[in-house]
């Protein structure tokens, strides 16, 4: 990637690379299950090689090269509720660990790369928050913390007695089954890891009670393409309510977004002053704020994100997972066409666009003019974009009447005396 995207002679080809894009290009790379380790070896080979945006070529890195890290900040789940749930994926991991460390229900069930773990009363909080903070599977809870209906099961046992006197022939299978299993359910499932399509049009039934009803109430999808298309639409039409993978991980991809936006921002020095965190206990007063200021975007994102699904399903009777998908490419489609309008070459427009659309903590260090002359043109026109696009989406929805746009702006050309 770096070889294509730096300009010059790249170190031992001999021929040029040719250029069909004619525009530059900035991209950024966020962490995924295995290369979260890769982050910071890649954001510091990009300055090795010289890349202007090196600060900003990966995102998720340690806090020491100015990353916000999904894991210690919980930008992938920012959710409490007092309920009964069941997760896949365990606390070593980075969604698994988020899950533990930031909800207060009572966890029931957790099944991770190690076994399964269970106990109707709830899973003790504090071993399961030692281990999440350790980031360490569930092969290493103290199983005297389990009450007599409780139990684990690992992946290398054979023939394990269950307390209700069910015997467990191999662990492993019963690892990758558990999720389907009738006699366990729970008021939640997050689904934080697994394989994908785990749950498929073949085996949704098994999420299903005897009469029909759902085994999970609600199921908030933290790992991409645990369920496929027709086994949500199963679910919902059995009365379960589902977010998507496409809305529920939004938060991660907004606090790269915004990472890279200040990464963009700020000059070297200025980055190493107010984005490096050298001692985690005590980080540098912006950095701390920004954080902040980034978690309450994720919120206010998420509840809007959530209040149009619901508007829309109760409006349409369209499943909520079809509306999720509906609304993102009704978002994508409108934002690309707001950037090619005029409307960005409004400047007066533009620049109440964006005071509104950036952070206000980096637009107070630095200057909203600082800020546009240093983030390339093509990202702001992209901000400009998907901020009015998602504002106007979720107010009006996926299918808006002919004017609904021009009563949505109305405000913001007045504002500007037009």
């Amino acid at each position: 990637m770096l070889d294509l995207l730096i300009a010059g002679q790249t170190p031992g080809i001999k021929e040029k690379i040719v250029d069909r894009y004619g525009k530059p290009e900035i991209p950024f790379f966020g962490p995924d299950e295995g290369t979260a380790d890769f982050m910071d070896w890649a954001s510091q080979h990009a300055r090795q090689r010289g890349a202007s945006f090196w600060k900003a070529f990966t995102t998720g890195k340690s806090q020491s090269l100015g990353g916000i890290p999904h894991d210690i900040y919980g930008m992938t789940t920012r959710s409490e509720e007092d309920c009964t749930k069941m997760q896949t994926g365990g606390p070593d991991g980075d969604l698994g660990s988020n899950e533990i460390k930031i909800s207060k229900d009572k966890t029931v069930g957790i099944v991770d790369g190690s076994g399964v773990l269970y106990d109707p009363v709830g899973i003790d909080r504090v071993e399961l928050t030692r281990l999440a903070t350790e980031r360490k599977m569930i092969n290493h809870f103290d199983v005297k913390k389990l009450s007599p209906q409780g139990f684990r099961v690992l992946v290398d046992d054979v023939d394990v007695t269950l307390p209700d006197g069910t015997v467990v022939p191999n662990g492993l299978q019963f690892r990758n089954v558990f999720h389907l299993k009738r006699e366990y359910s729970s008021t939640l499932f997050v689904p934080c890891g697994g394989r994908p399509e785990a749950v498929d049009i073949n085996n949704v039934h098994m999420l299903l009670n005897d009469d029909g009803t759902p085994r999970f109430k609600y199921i908030v999808e933290g790992a991409n393409l645990f369920f496929t298309q027709d086994a949500r639409l199963r679910l919902e039409k059995a009365g379960a309510v589902i977010f998507k993978d496409a809305s529920a991980n939004k938060g991660g991809v907004t606090s790269s977004s915004l990472e890279v936006l200040a990464a963009l921002s700020f000059n070297d020095t200025e980055f190493e002053q107010h984005m490096s965190v050298k001692d985690a206990r005590n980080p540098p007063a912006f950095y701390a704020k920004y954080v902040e200021e980034v978690q309450t975007i994720i919120e206010s994102n998420a509840a809007a994100e959530f209040e149009a699904i619901w508007a829309e399903a109760e409006r349409t009777g369209v499943p909520k997972a079809i509306i999720s998908d509906q609304l993102s490419n009704a978002v994508v489609k409108l934002s690309d066409e707001l950037q090619s309008t005029t409307l960005w070459d409004n400047k007066a427009l533009r620049k109440i666009v964006l005071e509104e659309a950036l952070p206000k903590l980096l637009q107070k260090q630095l200057g909203l003019d600082t800020i546009l002359s240093r983030v390339p043109e093509s990202y702001t026109r992209a901000i400009f974009g998907a901020y009015l696009a998602s504002r106007f989406i979720y107010k009006y929805g996926t299918s808006p009447s002919q004017f609904a746009f021009f009563t949505f702006m109305n405000p913001y050309f007045a504002r500007i005396g037009q």
